[in-house]
Order: structure tokens, then sequence, then C-alpha cells
């Protein structure tokens, strides 16, 4: 086995090569400040309809009762930010991270190969990938191993890459050298762009969203009818919500990504205004085929189609 300073740096050189933005190494603990902010949050109900989110909340907290034996959290992040949004004015609006191919798949591809990594060159091992799919509290352990502090909207942010990224875990019941971790101390001072330039008046309070405001939540999660007292707010949103981003100053420092999965249709960034409101299932087919917009599914974008379009026309 290699020294400790030598295995950090292989794996995170392998997580370079890999394309992803930052590696941390840390040890798997549990989140007990996490637990009161999160049960609070769930008690005022402003998870919504996502009752998932009120499940195995000890697992959520602790990451050693989610895998066996688990020792140490790699956390990695993986840049999203788009080359170019999409090009016509005044048409509905697609998160940039659903631009390519759903993330998921993506992440979790990379963060097997770098567990197959460390199992051939580092130490035999068991692993487990976790992108955004099971109960793991990602901004928590992305901020608990330094890799920014938990932004007003809520988003993890970085001094270095603002927060067009994802957060992804490996977690091993091996025990690797943990990095010395600095953590970041909240950047955002007296900004509220994002607080001020939420449409539905989502951020209800600093680090706290009210999911049942937010155009993300009503866009994707929410299966039956949009809530009708948002009507006219949306402000061409579709397909989940980037305006808190946008509005970032700390996303002024985001770089495009080089990730060929992530590169949109050609056809998808054409689109118009007429495009959008006349699309059928073949080419919503072909625009989406692996994106995380198969989430809303073609019913559920033409019903936030349907609703946008409402709205204006009163």
């Amino acid at each position: 086995m290699q020294d400790s300073n030598q295995i950090s740096k292989s794996i995170k050189a392998k997580a370079k090569e890999l394309g992803l933005l930052e590696c941390s190494i840390i040890a798997a603990d549990s989140l007990p400040k996490e637990k009161d902010r999160f049960q609070k949050w769930l008690f005022n109900k402003m998870h919504g309809e996502m009752a998932y989110m009120a499940r195995n909340i000890e697992k959520r907290l602790d990451p050693r009762l989610l895998f066996e034996n688990a020792k140490t959290i790699i956390v990695v992040l993986q840049n999203y930010f788009p080359q170019e949004a999409q090009k016509k004015l005044n048409t509905p609006i697609i998160s940039k991270y659903a631009y390519g191919t759903d993330y998921h798949f993506v992440m979790k591809d990379k963060l097997k190969k770098l567990l197959r990594f460390i199992q051939q060159e580092i130490q035999v091992c068991n692993g487990r990938p976790f992108v955004d799919s099971a109960p793991v509290l990602e901004r928590a352990w992305a901020s608990r191993a330094g890799l920014g502090w938990i932004g007003k909207n809520s988003n993890l942010i970085s001094v270095n890459h603002g927060s067009f990224f994802f957060i992804g875990e490996l977690i091993l019941d091996i025990e690797l050298p943990f990095d010395e971790i600095k953590i970041v101390h909240d950047h955002c001072g007296t900004c509220t762009r994002c607080i001020d330039a939420c449409p539905t008046k989502a951020i209800v309070a600093n680090r706290i969203i009210d999911a049942r405001l937010c155009i993300s939540y009503q866009t994707i999660e929410i299966k039956g009818e949009i809530d009708k007292t948002l009507k006219g707010q949306f402000e061409n949103q579709v397909f989940g919500c980037d305006i808190c981003q946008d509005v970032c100053p700390w996303n002024l420092k985001s770089e495009p990504n080089n990730e060929p999965d992530f590169q949109p249709n050609p056809k998808l960034m054409e689109l118009d205004n007429s495009d959008w409101h006349k699309m059928e299932k073949p080419l919503f087919n072909e625009l989406f085929k692996n994106s995380a917009v198969k989430r809303a599914g073609f019913k559920g974008l033409k019903r936030n189609l349907e609703f946008i379009q409402t709205s204006k026309n009163g």
C-alpha cells in the first residue's frame, strides 16, 4: 500500500482524469448539527409532496447506517455550467443541469470508475456511489469536506467555482488518509440577490427553501396540478429553475464544462416559443432521450408549458 500522501494524490489525480471538478476525502461520521434544522423543515411541511424526504432521517444524518462498515466518504463535484444557454429570447426555459445526459448516470459511472481504481491500485474494499439518489445530505457533506459553504439559496457555493455543479459521494468500508479540512465560512455577507430575485419568494429565510413555492419543485416533483396561486410567477421556467444561481455574484466565476455527455442537442438550443408549444412526443423523445427532463415526462412538460402560457394569457 502507498504512503498516506501518495494515496491522497493518486485518488485526486484519478478524479481529475475522470473530469471531476473537486475531490475531498473525509471520515464517515454523523451530522448532528443538521438534525434540528432538517426536522424543523419537515415539521413545517416545506417538503410538500416529497414524502421520501421524511423517510430514513437517521440514515441521512449518519451514512454509517446507510452503508455497512462505512469509514470514508469521498466527496466530488462535477461542473455542469454550459458553453452557452438557450439562444432564443422569450422562450420556455429549462434548467441548465438538464441540457445533456442525466447527471445521475454520468456521475455514477465516474464514481464507479474511481471505486475500481481504489480497489485495484490502493486497497481491496467495498464501496457504494451516491448521486442524489439515496438519503444522503450531499450539501452538508460537501460543506464539511471544505468544498464550499451553504448559501442563502441553500446551494453549495464554492469560492473558486460558484455553484453550477453536481455533488456526488463514494462511501468506502476502509479508512483512507483524510484531508486536513479548512471549513469554508459563509461568504454571502449582506447580499440578498437570490432572495430578491426568486419570483415565487421560495427562499423564506437564510438557507431555508419552502419547496412548495419553488419553481423546480412545481415543475418537476409535483405529479398533479401546479399551484394556481403561482400563476404568472414562473418567468418562462418549464423544467427546474436557475434564477437564484444566475443572479449570484459568485457564479461570475463559473466556467463552461467540457463534459461531452452534458452538451445539449443543437436542436434544443434553437427551439423558439412556437416550437416548444407545438412539440409532439417524437421530438420530445429525441431531445430528451437521456435527459433529466424525462422525470417530468412528455405529459408533465406539456402541463408546465400550458401553465406558463395560460399565465401570459391571463
